[in-house]
């Protein structure tokens, strides 16, 4: 069965069609998450909207609880997640308004927890290919039906913020070869691979990083007229992938996203710690419970 979670910005859960929507809290052990959760049906597939940095935006980058979020995804029983995240670019032809179907990640952040599993229980997973194609091609052809602007794989650099990067960083991110840039998508994307949970980002572009020449003559008005332009693009979307992703969902993924702990546990059974074991029931009970 699919369920779908959406980790997007404020506006973004405001969607035509969205059934049975009710907010509620949703407990994790990991701690608080963002915010409520919107629960509802969009033609007939059970949805699940989070919104990242809390209705009105109150947390910031580094401070968003990703693991509780996740966690809390996972215990919903979410199989798929659509990560909605605003990001500058790096390319001359990714222009503001153009959508990027991302599937390689750069982290670069530093003062985040990043993974569900640690002292008492530790695991590694792979995160060669980190996102979902099966989710990705879904979305990508719904983004060019639609006649959005939009490019098929990409790699988002995920730095720590809250400030902006440097003339300097921002043409090192360049020469790496980076497609966005933005500060929401690690650990998220780790998270969601730990917990099994098929993941794709869809990068939306606000503006050019600071290493475009016109960077400094842009106005405030002109990045926010572009943002909520790209949140009702986004919503467009979430409409028209709902009923493709409904009944075409393959079990196992063929991509393995389901299984990415099948062989990732390192401690053994006898030394695992019991409160992480019971920590992670619902990350990874599939594996914990075999």
């Amino acid at each position: 069965m699919t369920v779908l979670g959406i980790l997007g910005g404020s506006g973004v859960y405001d969607i035509a069609g969205l059934e049975k929507a009710e907010w509620r809290r949703v407990a994790s052990p990991f701690g608080e998450t963002s915010d409520e959760f919107l629960f509802g049906t969009l033609d007939g597939l059970d949805l699940v909207f989070v919104p990242r940095h809390g209705r009105g935006h109150f947390h910031s980058p580094t401070s968003i609880n990703y693991r509780a979020n996740i966690d809390a995804l996972k215990r919903v029983g979410v199989s798929d997640i659509l990560s909605l995240s605003a990001c500058g670019s790096l390319r001359e032809d990714l222009p503001p308004g153009h959508f990027v179907v991302v599937d390689q990640f750069i982290d670069r952040t530093f003062a985040r927890e990043k993974s569900f599993f640690g002292e008492g229980l530790v695991a590694h997973v792979s995160m060669a290919h980190p996102t979902c194609n099966r989710l990705a091609e879904a979305v990508h052809d719904c983004a060019r039906t639609a006649g959005f602007p939009v490019k098929f794989g990409g790699t988002y650099l995920a730095m720590e913020g809250p400030q902006f990067s440097s003339l300097a960083e921002s043409k090192l991110y360049r020469s790496w070869g980076c497609d966005v840039i933005g500060m929401t998508n690690m650990p998220e994307a780790k998270l969601a691979r730990e917990a099994e949970i098929c993941y794709v980002t869809v990068a939306m572009v606000t503006d050019f990083d600071c290493w475009h020449p016109d960077h400094g003559h842009v106005q405030v008005s002109d990045i926010v007229r572009v943002l909520l332009d790209n949140a009702e693009k986004a919503k467009a979307l979430v409409t028209m992938i709902a009923p493709r992703l409904k009944d075409s969902r393959p079990t196992p993924c063929p991509h393995g996203c389901d299984r990415a702990l099948e062989h990732a546990l390192i401690t053994g059974p006898a030394a695992r710690a019991p409160g992480m074991i019971a920590k992670l029931d619902a990350v990874a009970g599939r594996v914990l419970k075999a």
